[in-house]
């Protein structure tokens, strides 16, 4: 008998090589029918494997992250199957579940394109597989056995990932005529998916190489009701409609250019006061937070990130390094600002009296993506961090996480992200060894970061093994208004950057110390964050933040002189006015500006005019009456400084 203990503790006895399927039909029928894979000790396994020693179960439903996980996979290989049939002869390379359904990387053969016309047939044959209840059967195998399989089926790139592989953790899973390599988990057989969709197809590198043969990538999606995949299918179209690439075109917020290059943004005048008007908002927080800005250089020798370490992370796949007219002497663009900051705090001697320093910087880094990365603003090669390193003793860090996260709130609520949760990552307990850093010290933080998120009631995920070497961290998930997840905030401790700089303080025992770094960027960078911004307001921007608030709309001609008056007026108030002075009637041009998202629109005409008002239109609310132009300025003044007030805790 082993014995099995679940989430809540209780603990239970089986015969020996028992399967999680099996545990779960004895505990309910319905359950048995929900579970789709099973934690065992916490690594995913399939719900048909058997256990056989002493273990912690957990099932795995859909609205687990491991359920999804296991349900999108094993969607892949029925996808990939279905290929096989209807595409003889064709390649596979990999093919995972990702966030939101699966994909697979495929080689047709030549002269072989899959086309978006095709997606229908392919659906069909999965649905036809679905109804052949295929099981769908794990097996452990030898190297050698897994390279004389897949090099008979002429699989160059399987045997190509098999020799890269441990002898003794290969297996092998087979559902009627496919057999995949592959670690799963998987679902006991294919008729546990209800729906499938394809969803795009686009070309990929084998393994990323753009130096190596591109493969067709065919993306899906699968779920366990139809309802759900028809929902899923709106929020694509929506979210289609909400890209910040087409609203960003329409609104002139931003550019690219393959004069200037891939990957690198030019931000147009109404973005850039977007962007600076975030810049500033955060400033200001920073500036009530004890926060000093600097700047550094976007370029430095390239010893630096030597030290640092990030030439050795970065260095191959960054800009290269730019030699000089000096013999020997070399300069990169900079791929983060720790280490300029670094040297800015070993400009003089600190005391224990002088931390926390906290040194902020809106600092532009530089890193070489691949081009098939690339993104719009979420993927770029020149991006801007909020960044920001503070400086610290060990029995400051739970006291600088709390006020770090005190100005990630006050960031969301004013761009009204209100649905977020938070990540711990930690270290993992049996594989010490990897991290820098005392044991104290690590123990000191990450039990500072547990209790700064319960003081300030914040549900937390904990991931043990997900700590970076240098130390804990925390991340802010946000959902915009499609349900979908973004990492924005971040703040990470650092015991390695301190070591390598040997930065050192005098603490009050008259001896030297070294400092914790803890690194935060609120935004992460300004080109994703704004991205995000735009798809999760589609271009309704709050009223502080709007690049233009207000267009003054004159009703004819001869009263285009009052409009610009008016924007005269408004403008001495900060309020970003324009005038649409068209020789279009009043109707057209109301319905123009208010598909540009204008927070206000001020029509106005003789009586206006006469009266020194302006008739107000506002976005989402229609008409609201003719107003005095002075009242209209100071209210939209106090509803600005309502939106942006900085309340601390």
């Amino acid at each position: 008998m082993i014995k099995i203990t679940f989430p809540d503790g209780s603990v239970q006895e089986y015969e020996k090589g028992i399967t999680a399927l099996e545990i779960a039909k004895n505990i309910s029928p319905r359950l048995a029918e929900e579970v789709l894979a099973a934690s065992v000790n916490g690594e995913t396994w399939d719900l048909t494997r058997p256990i056989t020693e002493d273990a912690t179960l957990k099932l795995l439903k859909w609205e687990d992250d491991e359920g999804k996980h296991a349900y999108w996979h094993s969607s892949a290989h029925l996808m990939a199957e279905a290929l096989q049939e209807l595409y003889p002869g064709i390649k596979f390379g990999i093919g995972p579940a990702i966030e939101n359904g699966f994909y697979y990387d495929v080689d047709p053969g030549e002269g072989v394109v899959i086309k978006e016309s095709d997606f229908p047939a392919i659906e069909k044959k999965m649905m036809e597989l679905i109804a052949k209840k295929e099981d769908i059967k794990r097996q452990s195998i030898s190297k050698a056995e897994a390279i004389e399989m897949f090099s008979k089926r002429n699989e160059e790139y399987k045997v190509e990932l098999i020799n890269e592989l441990q002898d003794g953790t290969i297996t092998i899973y087979t559902q009627g005529d496919f057999t995949d390599l592959c670690r799963g988990p998987h679902l006991p057989n294919t008729s546990y998916i209800k729906s499938v969709k394809i969803l795009n197809v686009a070309g990929a590198y084998w393994r990323g190489d753009e130096h190596r043969r591109q493969l067709t990538r065919l993306y899906g999606i699968s779920f366990p009701k139809k309802k759900m995949l028809d929902e899923y299918l709106a929020m694509v179209e929506e979210a289609k409609k909400r890209d910040h690439r087409k609203i960003g075109k329409e609104l002139e917020l931003f550019a690219f250019s393959q004069n200037v290059g891939a990957g690198l943004p030019l931000w147009l005048p109404k973005g850039t006061q977007l962007r600076l008007r975030l810049e500033d908002f955060l400033k200001k927080i920073q500036r009530q937070f004890d926060y000093e800005q600097v700047m550094t250089p976007h370029i430095a020798l390239k010893q630096l990130y030597m030290l640092s370490g990030h030439y050795e992370k970065y260095g191959k796949d960054s800009f290269q390094p730019m030699k000089t007219p000096q013999e020997g002497e070399e300069f990169m663009l900079k791929p983060m600002n720790c280490p300029h900051h670094c040297e800015i705090y070993k400009t003089s001697l600190r005391s224990y009296k002088d931390l926390p320093l906290r040194l902020a910087e809106f600092g532009t880094v530089y890193r070489y993506e691949q081009s098939g990365e690339l993104h719009g603003l979420t993927r770029v090669r020149g991006f801007t961090q909020d960044d920001a390193h503070i400086f610290c003793t060990p029995d400051q860090v739970k006291n600088e996480f709390l006020k770090v996260m005190d100005i990630i709130f006050i960031i969301f609520k004013a761009l009204d992200f209100n649905d977020f949760e938070a990540q711990i990552s930690l270290r993992d307990p049996l594989n010490k060894e990897k991290y820098i850093g005392s044991d104290e010290n690590w123990e000191k933080a990450e039990r500072a970061i547990i209790e700064a998120c319960e003081e300030k009631g914040l549900k937390a995920k904990i991931e043990l093994g997900e700590a970076a070497f240098y130390g804990p961290k925390l991340d802010f998930m946000v959902k915009d208004a499609l349900g979908r997840r973004w990492q924005l905030g971040t703040i990470q401790v650092d015991y390695n950057l301190p070591e390598r700089f040997d930065l050192e303080y005098v603490g009050a025992d008259n001896h030297k110390h070294r400092p914790v770094m803890i690194h935060r960027a609120p935004f992460g960078s300004m080109e994703r964050f704004v991205a995000v911004l735009i798809e999760h307001t589609a271009g309704k921007f709050p009223l502080w933040l709007s690049p233009t608030q207000v267009v003054v709309l004159p009703i004819s001609e001869k009263i285009n002189d009052y409009a610009y008056n008016v924007a005269k007026t408004l403008k001495k108030y900060d309020i970003r006015t324009e005038v649409d002075d068209r020789n279009e009637k009043i109707g057209r041009k109301i319905r123009d500006n208010e598909l540009k998202h204008i927070p206000y629109l001020l029509i106005v005409g003789e009586k206006e005019a006469q009266n020194d008002a302006v008739s107000v239109r506002k976005r989402g609310e229609g008409d609201k009456g003719i107003k005095n132009l002075t009242t209209f300025a100071e209210e939209v003044v106090r509803e600005v400084e309502k939106m942006i007030e900085i309340e601390r805790p």
